[in-house]
């Protein structure tokens, strides 16, 4: 039932934008009772969240395949995973659909990408984080902690308020960031 009501959310925020979807029409394309979304989610600000923690994992495994592919420069790997948040953000239909409300004014699901973003952020630094720790063995965790903060931060920036073309970004990004670390 729960990835039943979570897939009509996601369809619907697709669809129409978050700030369309109420518990309601979620219910009736999950084709669940409208009290069963309330006891599994608690309200519509309990669905938006779990739905952005859903999306967000399965976009870190994207991003983690990025980040661990056996190449060993450490700088085409960061460029390569940075460069695929751009792309998919561009391509996976929610996060397009959060990104581009978000561009236009509307933010009832930017808060989760932003103010309330701790676990997008948490698990997007952890990731990062780990990676950086298996290629900088060396580096304090005091470093590893904060370059993986500024990588997810910066990206995540970019996402919201793109600066220049996507490689051209993930390129200054990765570079800039591996300079903490030197």
């Amino acid at each position: 039932m729960r990835q039943r009501v979570l897939d009509a959310a996601r369809d619907l925020t697709c669809e129409a934008g978050w700030d369309q979807v109420s518990l309601l029409a979620v219910a009736a394309r999950a084709e669940v009772s409208r009290p069963s979304v309330y006891k599994e989610f608690g309200n519509r600000a309990g669905l938006g969240r779990a739905l952005v923690v859903r999306e967000t994992q399965q976009f870190l495994a994207g991003v983690a395949d990025a980040l661990y592919p056996g190449v060993p420069d450490s700088h085409d790997c960061l460029r390569a995973a940075i460069l695929y948040v751009l792309e998919e953000a561009e391509s996976q239909p929610l996060i397009r659909a959060v990104v581009t409300a978000a561009r236009k004014g509307s933010d009832s699901l930017l808060p989760y990408l932003t103010a309330r973003a701790d676990p997008i952020f948490y698990a997007g630094q952890t990731l990062v984080q780990g990676w950086l720790a298996t290629r900088y063995p060396e580096q304090h965790t005091a470093s590893l902690q904060i370059a993986a903060d500024v990588i997810v931060r910066m990206t995540i920036s970019h996402l919201i308020l793109p600066a220049d073309e996507q490689h051209l970004t993930a390129e200054r990004l990765a570079t800039a960031a591996l300079k903490l670390l030197q």
